[in-house]
């Protein structure tokens, strides 16, 4: 690839950075006390605590709102909330690169949690509705930078040998975000203390700020010499566009309008892949669009994954109406996925042989699939107390499905081109692809649910039929990528 090729990149890491592949071997892996230990844990705190903050307060909000909305009214704007928080997350994760080129590791950290600090202090002290969503736009663009850089950085910021170790922690965090965020806002809200929830983000991300310059290693970017990173324009705004329309659908009423929202994102899909294969300036690097390769198929599937995450959403709403449970308990038993999720993780990332790699893969989402087919088996009108309590293991292996696959992936991403710069723009897209799918499944979750009419049950069956149904295509691009063709620059 040519320099020039390097400067239309879209806003890769610094070429200073140099790529070792990740060792195809069955070598043992490293313990975890040695990515926890004295050398590397302030990088895995920052890393690891901006992917936290960043997941955490997806569902924060959702816990806090009905006590915000009693103070500060704006009842109709509640479900903007979330979309506000994603779409801004997805825009920030497609500018890492830019960061990266212009700022540096520690300078993209330090914009990252300084944004995501100032947004939650933002929320803390909003005085109306309104404020409030312009500061969860505010705080979202610090979580899609803290996100996407926690993947991009690690290339950097740990040896390849932890690489494994470190995108299973920082992926781990989306599951402890998806767990500890509703615990957390139902327990602030509980206590009618939802500003202090947005101030306690606040402390956090102030907190980390305050590491970066001690632990992360500092990369010169590329704009010093002079060579300026161009933003890629028009990618941003159509992939901006799609995040939009679907996180738009999932709030809109009534099922033909959220079958337009769904619509008009899979079409402006279309057009950002239709334009990133021609431009010369693309949020994925090149690779993915290359005859052959196998990131394409890395990406479909991490996205797969990550749509049966929507299904956290809804699972409140079904254990609340179709079990009686109370709420804190209802998002308890929801977060089962999440927990699934983080714990196999650990295990996951301790396995190296590249055939057992691959088998992961193509498991993961077929036990993901296979958890919510048979949680929708088990839905009754009034579920009797004993198989309320089987819920929890099958959410539990469910989510077990992504924590087996899903580091792997993201590996297989990072070392996905032999070139510095696009590995580590393959490595910050893998945030864009997680927060996108995750919006994009909850959308197609709530059309489900709105074809089951009055009746709770076929909305729960339909959802989680429909969303396993999604998540066990995952398999096949697994299988896909597996076949695809190595890397070769």
């Amino acid at each position: 690839m040519s320099s020039h090729d390097h400067e239309q990149a879209g806003g890769a890491p610094p070429a200073t950075e140099t790529f070792v592949p990740r060792p195809a071997s069955a070598e043992a892996p490293p313990a975890w006390r040695e990515l926890l230990g004295r050398d590397h844990l302030g990088a895995a705190i920052v890393l690891a605590g901006g992917v936290l903050a960043g997941a955490i307060n997806i569902y924060l909000a959702a816990s806090l709102l009905p006590t915000a909305v009693a103070e500060l009214g704006g009842a109709g704007f509640y479900a903007w909330n979330m979309t506000v928080y994603l779409v801004a997350m997805v825009i920030a994760t497609m500018l890492t690169g830019r960061f990266l080129s212009r700022w540096g590791n520690a300078g993209a950290y330090l914009i990252g949690f300084g944004t995501f600090t100032a947004g939650s202090l933002a929320c803390a002290l909003s005085p109306a509705m309104a404020v409030l969503l312009v500061s969860r736009g505010v705080q979202g663009l610090g979580a899609g930078l803290l996100s996407g850089l926690g993947f991009a950085v690690i290339r950097s910021a740990l040896p390849p040998r932890l690489w494994t170790r470190g995108t299973a922690l920082m992926s781990a965090m989306y599951g402890v975000g998806n767990f500890a965020g509703p615990a957390l806002g139902g327990l602030f809200a509980q206590f009618g203390s939802w500003r202090l929830a947005f101030a306690a983000m606040a402390v956090i991300g102030a907190g980390c700020g305050v590491l970066v310059p001690r632990v992360l290693p500092r990369i010169e970017h590329r704009e010093r010499a002079g060579a300026r990173v161009p933003i890629p324009v028009g990618s941003l705004l159509l992939l901006t566009a799609a995040a939009g329309a679907v996180s738009v659908a999932g709030v809109l009423p009534g099922t033909l309008a959220k079958v337009a929202g769904i619509a008009a994102a899979v079409l402006l899909m279309a057009g950002f892949v239709a334009h990133e294969r021609r431009s010369g300036l693309r949020v994925f690097p090149r690779t993915t669009y290359r005859r052959g390769s196998s990131l394409k198929w890395i990406y479909l599937t991490l996205g797969l994954l990550a749509c049966g995450v929507a299904a956290e959403s809804f699972l409140p709403l079904f254990g609340q109406r179709l079990a009686g449970l109370p709420p804190l308990a209802a998002g308890f038993f929801a977060a089962a996925i999440s927990l699934g999720w983080s714990v196999t993780q650990i295990g996951s990332s301790s396995v190296t042989a590249e055939h057992a790699v691959r088998r992961l893969r193509v498991l993961g989402p077929v036990l993901l699939a296979a958890g919510l087919l048979v949680q929708g088996l088990l839905q009754r009108a009034d579920t009797p107390g004993w198989l309320v309590l089987v819920w929890v293991p099958v959410l539990f292996t469910a989510g077990a499905g992504i924590g087996l696959a899903y580091p792997h992936l993201s590996v297989a991403a990072m070392s996905s081109t032999r070139d510095p710069e696009e590995g580590g723009q393959a490595a910050a897209a893998i945030a864009t692809v997680t927060s996108l799918s995750i919006a994009f499944g909850t959308a197609v979750a709530g059309l489900l649910v709105n074809l089951g009419g009055a009746s709770m049950l076929d909305a729960a069956r339909y959802a989680l039929f429909g969303l396993a149904l999604i998540c066990a295509a995952g398999a096949w691009t697994a299988r896909a990528a597996t076949g695809a063709q190595a890397p070769t620059t």
